[in-house]
């Protein structure tokens, strides 16, 4: 038990969250001022419920039992509500209690009694899991580890959210009752159902925004134009399959109909008799929270909010955005906006196009979430470009510009396409992460079934756009990148990029390796394309030249030459306008359609390895490639599967499942070839290039099936060498990681790990240096302390010993043994040997009280400098670590080389904690500078095993101790035999209440 000063409301309690079914709900403490609240919530339950709860009839509350279910100490007795509008939908309440099951008395007792109760209207919605999740948090927060729950064997319900929650569990049956004892401690198994259950209900409640059976525009201006008007037009010109409603508090009275959409016209949403799943709002912001009321009261499932006006607009409109989120919310419903740009459906069943785009884009693969509206125009205008209409090469399945996404954000998507079949490749364009760490855990799911590529903007400034009220993320964007490749984000810089990779992405199978053959009819442009796959860090062929006057058909044998071999993984192709006596087509006379045919036809018998196209003055080649291939096809390109209309959505056999049943084993493997590799004998090189290595063995990892899908053969084409490169540069990459990630390696066990013994050390360290600092402020550990917790993990520090004078600096090395170093540790200097502050390898006495002198003369007083003497260790390379919590990215884990160079080069290594044994190795490898590790010119390797495990153990200690909020080793210096850490520093703080890795629940900014 604890003391009353935690007896105050405790307001971090409060949480929304997202229900089975997609709607919403909020948690909360309940409070004596719910008395009302709670009666009228007892009495819409059933007698049946009531007699589950408390074994026996129970038609209604006592007073006495008024008063007990409202008032809590938040201690020992705690009662959460759910709820809906304001209302009680559901309650869970726990009592501490002792092993007799009688009302807790010693503070050591750790075991309550949990009941529910949830009204029959919502049961099968996932509330009592969501308030398990809560109450289980809430105990673990006060002390409590066990929770004991007794259920009539009629309430299967109830038994099946306990057993179902993945905690440890005991069960047994004794007059007449289940008693049900379970663990607090989360667990692996409990993670996961609170992850699969997370998933499953923010992907449906993102599915209910994209597939409405009715839409309601309210705002729609009376005259064409404005936003509301070009909203409803946007619906009408898509096809959009349900129905439309016009909403204007200014229409006339008796108006019945809007012309000339001809569509139902109304004052007010009350008057529309049937339900209606998504209002598009596009009034004013002053009269948007009056709109939002209607809604709510109506049941429209969720809200676009085309108005701006709102955080964008400063301090007020903030306000005014988190009132709306609360507002919205307290009705169950999600929100798009405010100030959006809207979203599209493609899918032929539904066709919607709540957006003030001018056109329906194309039926395809490509699932698009930007954040401003103005990237939506671009990324949709360019994707046109490349291929418009359904089935083409730059088709969409779903677009969402979300503006300042006070709710709905990139996140929400991720958790919709992840299992969506009709979705390939996910583009995002972000302006800022509200909660970087859950991205990076959605990101490397969805990453692991299909590529998510990312551009970010304002990433440079520190600050989110104006309208993105988030938290402050302290990390720079350089280690937010880092941990998005280490999630296997496809990480671009442009709009341009964006598409260039997408389009690759959504049409062409993964690459095997990073073996790139070339060929094409000019040689220059052929050099720009093995050039710029060296600059890729790409294995590029000797590439074949083709004479200025190649056919189609000399094109078509050539591509089918490279594609035949074992030797590569990859084509480009290039292509400049041809010109020759007796050409099957002449110069302007369809030639870009026929190369493009013959292109097609030998691409279609080798569909496991991707081929792109450079081209220069040749629209006609890229247009015909990135349209779907005209039906009937020739029999030797049947095995390609037939053409499909609409993005070939109708040629999927697995497609019948929808995104929200279907599991994540269900989903697709990584697409690419699986015959072994052989060295290629390519045709010879053009004599201003070098002949290149040989090509060793198929990088290794699984070898990958064919294609998951039988799909219209479209083929990316880009009008510079650099683009299409850079595009397949970075699948080449994204493969590698997919394989990679198949076999992510293990957190070892180390046998020395005192872990009981340091978190036992680490609670006497807070209670003693934090009772004077704010609460979720960090504080250093004092050294002899930081070395001790530090030895607990097997990692031990070389000692350091005070000279705040030379007769003590001789005492200590006499102690020491001679050589030693003679160190400054004050701020300015720690670290610094380019400085001066560092004299090594003094051998004896009087050198080491001539060093004293010189040090202090030169940079300051003993009192400044702060000298300190140690021991010299082994020689070798001196490296730093660092792990670090930062509250949004969670525990991140550093490594490079010491000194002002790395530091000013940004050659600094980071992988999210816990960190794998391969994670760390490849870590190790990734720095710039790595070569100084492993021998560079002549140098002695050093011992990076050791190196490994030094830094996997620091991973356990913040892992095993979220109180451990940064440590630092620096210097530690890597020898060819064992390492040496000469300086540790720790610094602790309380754990935050609630995390990424706390009960599920809708961020609020």
């Amino acid at each position: 038990m604890q003391k009353s000063q935690d007896h105050a409301y405790p307001t971090h309690w409060e949480a929304d969250v997202v229900l089975r079914d997609g709607g919403t709900a909020r948690i909360r403490p309940i409070t004596p001022d719910d008395a009302e609240r709670l009666v009228s919530f007892y009495e819409q339950v059933s007698d049946e419920s009531k007699y589950y709860r408390f074994f026996a009839p129970y038609p209604r509350l006592s007073d006495r039992d008024v008063h007990r279910f409202t008032h809590h100490d938040y201690v020992d007795r705690v009662g959460l509500a759910a709820t809906v509008g304001g209302e009680f939908i559901a309650t869970v309440r726990y009592d501490r209690i002792n092993d007799q099951g009688l009302p807790a008395q010693d503070p050591e007792d750790d075991q309550a009694e949990v009941a529910f109760l949830v009204q029959d209207a919502h049961q099968g919605r996932g509330v009592a899991s969501a308030l398990l999740e809560h109450i289980a948090a809430v105990a673990r927060e006060r002390g409590i580890r066990r929770f004991a729950a007794e259920v009539l064997p009629a309430n299967s319900k109830m038994i099946k959210v306990f057993t179902d929650a993945g905690y440890t569990h005991k069960r047994t049956f004794e007059d007449g009752v289940v008693r049900l004892e379970f663990d607090l401690e989360p667990t692996e198994q409990s993670m996961a159902v609170m992850r699969g259950r997370e998933q499953r209900a923010e992907a449906r409640s993102v599915q209910r925004l994209l597939t409405p059976r009715s839409v309601a525009v309210i705002g729609t201006g009376r005259a064409p134009g404005g936003v509301g008007r070009t909203a409803l037009r946007s619906l009408l010109d898509s096809g959009f399959t349900g129905g439309v409603h016009a909403v204007n508090h200014a229409f006339p009275e008796g108006m019945q109909r809007l012309d000339p959409e001809g569509v139902p016209a109304v004052r007010a949403l009350p008057e529309i008799s049937e339900p209606v799943d998504l209002a598009v709002i596009a009034v004013p912001a002053d009269s948007v929270p009056d709109v939002v009321r209607d809604c709510g009261e109506h049941g429209v499932q969720g809200v676009l909010i085309l108005t701006s006006g709102y955080a964008e607009a400063g301090p007020d409109g903030r306000e005014r955005q988190r009132a709306l989120l609360r507002q919205a919310r307290s009705y169950g419903m999600r929100l798009i906006g405010p100030n959006a740009f809207g979203l599209i459906n493609t899918a032929p069943g539904v066709r919607l196009n709540a957006s003030l785009a001018p056109q329906m884009p194309g039926a395809g693969h490509i699932g698009l979430f930007t954040q401003s509206g103005a990237i939506g125009i671009a990324l949709l205008s360019g994707l046109h470009a490349r291929g418009p209409g359904d089935g083409g090469i730059a088709g969409i399945s779903a677009f969402v510009s979300a503006g300042n996404r006070a709710d709905v954000s990139g996140n929400d998507l991720l958790q919709y396409w992840y299992e969506d079949p009709d979705t390939d490749v996910v583009i995002l364009y972000l302006e800022s992460i509200g909660n970087p760490r859950k991205f990076a855990r959605l990101a490397r799911r969805t990453a692991a079934v299909k590529p998510v590529v990312v551009a970010r903007g304002a990433r440079h400034n520190g600050t989110a756009p104006p309208g993105h009220a988030v938290p402050t993320v302290r990390v720079p964007d350089s280690t937010v990148a880092a941990l998005m490749r280490q999630a296997g984000v496809i990480r671009v810089d442009t709009v341009t990029e964006l598409i260039d990779a997408g389009l690759l992405l959504a049409s062409q199978p993964l690459p095997a390796g990073s073996r790139i053959a070339i060929l094409g009819n000019s040689e220059s442009l052929a050099l720009l394309a093995y050039d710029a796959c060296l600059t890729e860090r790409l294995r590029p062929q000797r590439p074949h030249v083709l004479t200025s006057t190649a056919t189609p058909d000399d094109f078509r044998a050539a591509l089918a030459e490279a594609l035949a071999g074992d030797g590569c993984d990859a084509v480009v192709v290039t292509a400049i306008p041809w010109v020759g006596e007796g050409a099957a087509v002449s110069p302007g006379g369809g030639e870009g359609a026929a190369l493009a045919a013959a292109l097609r036809t030998a691409a279609e018998a080798h569909p496991e390895k991707p081929v792109t196209v450079v081209h220069l003055a040749m629209n006609e080649l890229a247009e015909t490639l990135a349209a779907p291939a005209p039906a009937p096809a020739p029999a030797p390109a049947a095995a390609s599967g037939p053409d499909a209309p609409a993005g070939d959505r109708a040629a999927r056999p697995q497609d019948p499942a929808p995104a929200s049943d279907r599991s994540p084993e269900s989903a697709p493997p990584p697409r690419g070839p699986s015959s072994p590799a052989r060295p290629l004998s390519p045709p010879g090189p053009p004599p201003a290039l070098a002949a290149p290595r040989p090509a060793p063995a198929r990088e290794a990892g699984t070898a990958t099936p064919p294609p998951r899908r039988t799909a219209p053969l479209r083929i990316p084409a880009y009008p510079a060498a650099e683009r299409a490169v850079r595009a397949l540069a970075e699948a080449v990459r994204y493969a590698a990681w997919r394989r990679e990630a198949a076999d992510p390696g293990r957190v070892p066990e180390y046998d020395d790990i005192q872990e009981a013994a340091a978190g036992a050390d680490i609670e006497r360290l807070l209670d003693r240096l934090t009772l004077d600092v704010p609460t979720g402020r960090s504080v250093p550990v004092p050294p002899e302390d930081a070395e001790a917790l530090l030895a607990r993990y097997g990692i031990h520090t070389r000692p350091v010993l005070a000279a705040p004078d030379p007769d003590t600096a001789v005492r200590a090395a006499a102690r020491l043994g001679y050589p030693v170093a003679l160190k400054t540790t004050a701020p300015h200097l720690r670290h610094r040997a380019d400085l001066g502050g560092v004299r090594l390898d003094i051998a004896g006495e009087r050198e080491l009280r001539r060093t004293y002198t010189e040090l202090t003369d030169s940079l300051g007083s003993p009192e400044e400098l702060r000298p300190v003497v140690q021991s010299m260790v082994p020689r070798g390379v001196d490296t730093v670590i660092r792990a670090a919590i930062d509250p949004a990215a969670g525990a991140v884990l550093s490594f490079g080389l010491a000194g002002a160079p790395s530091q000013l080069l940004g050659d600094i290594a980071h992988r999210l904690i816990p960190a794998t044994d391969r994670e760390v190795a490849e870590q190790i490898r990734s720095i710039r500078a790595a070569p100084l590790l492993f021998g560079w010119r002549g140098s002695q390797p050093v011992d990076t095993a050791a190196l490994a495990e030094l830094l996997l153990r620091v991973s356990r200690l913040v892992d095993d101790h979220p109180e451990v909020v940064g440590v630092d080793l620096e210097p530690v210096v890597v020898a060819a035999h064992g390492l040496s850490v000469l300086g540790a520093s720790v610094r602790l703080a309380r754990p935050p209440a609630t995390t990424d890795l706390g009960p599920r629940r809708l961020p609020v900014y």
